[in-house]
């Protein structure tokens, strides 16, 4: 692929956070309810500028989304103050090349329906726009330029990764750029000594959420679906009828096939 066409891909991609309306409005609010920079007539230091607009970014495969992923993006949203969410579905994560994932714009259609009634969450194609590997330092990358210099990110993370992040592509870059925000965690205990020596600094970026657990994970479901068992209340109604609908996670059907169906109807 030539270099020209990646770059247009990551344009779009980065456009989906450039012009989402919620994004705008959530700066306007704050521009609205704070003071413009300015000097006093006698010479003294500026007084504040806007607040910074605070993003959060969730990556995952979502594969699928369910109750759990919800409620880390609402407990992220409430307790950091953050004026937006976004959900983005990994496209080709080079940590799950032995995973066999389901096509993506499958993924993409269940957070779409998971989160169409939540005014602060927004389904994101940053990372599934352009070509792979997808690598999370250039998601954050690609958010950042979207949102401007005025912005801080916030980059949610399972406290499982957390602890892998030493192994993570350009870890200390996303160390020195992101907050990176996790979720506690009682069966997943992190070494701090080791993840500082192997990061410095890591321990002043990282916010871990306070929050009820869920035994709720994708790949369980995936098993229950499988099995004929009910996912009801593990996911949301939507996604619980589009599985259903697509039968997906049944009967161990081929991604390769899933892929073609999706495909073939994005075409229409």
């Amino acid at each position: 692929m030539s270099q020209q066409t990646t770059e247009k891909s990551d344009a779009r991609a980065a456009s989906t956070l450039t012009h989402d309306p919620h994004t705008q409005a959530a700066q306007n609010h704050r521009a609205a309810h704070s003071p413009a920079l300015s000097t006093h007539d006698d010479g003294d230091a500026p007084t504040p500028g806007p607040a910074r607009l605070r993003i959060g970014v969730f990556g995952g495969t979502f594969d699928p989304i369910h109750i759990g992923h919800l409620i880390l993006a609402e407990e992220a949203w409430f307790q950091l103050g953050l004026d937006r969410v976004y959900m983005a579905p990994a496209g080709d994560p080079p940590h799950k090349q032995d995973r066999r994932l389901t096509p993506l714009e499958h993924r993409i259609a269940m957070c779409n329906l998971a989160t169409a009634e939540i005014d602060y969450v927004t389904t994101s194609r940053v990372d599934a726009d352009r070509p792979g590997p997808h690598y999370t330092s250039d998601m954050v990358r690609l958010v950042g330029q979207a949102a401007g210099e005025n912005a801080e990110v916030y980059f949610l993370m399972g406290m499982d990764s957390l602890r892998d992040l030493p192994s993570w592509h350009e870890a200390a870059w996303l160390v020195e750029n992101c907050r990176l925000v996790a979720l506690s965690r009682h069966d997943v205990k992190l070494d701090w000594a080791k993840l500082e020596a192997a990061l410095p600094g890591v321990r002043d970026q990282v916010i871990i959420l306070d929050m009820p657990e869920l035994e709720i994970a994708s790949n369980a479901i995936q098993r229950r679906v499988r099995n004929k068992q009910t996912i009801r209340h593990q996911v949301p109604r939507a996604v619980e009828e589009y599985i259903y609908a697509h039968q997906l996670y049944a009967n161990g059907s081929s991604a390769q096939d899933e892929s073609a169906q999706a495909s073939n109807g994005n075409q229409g």
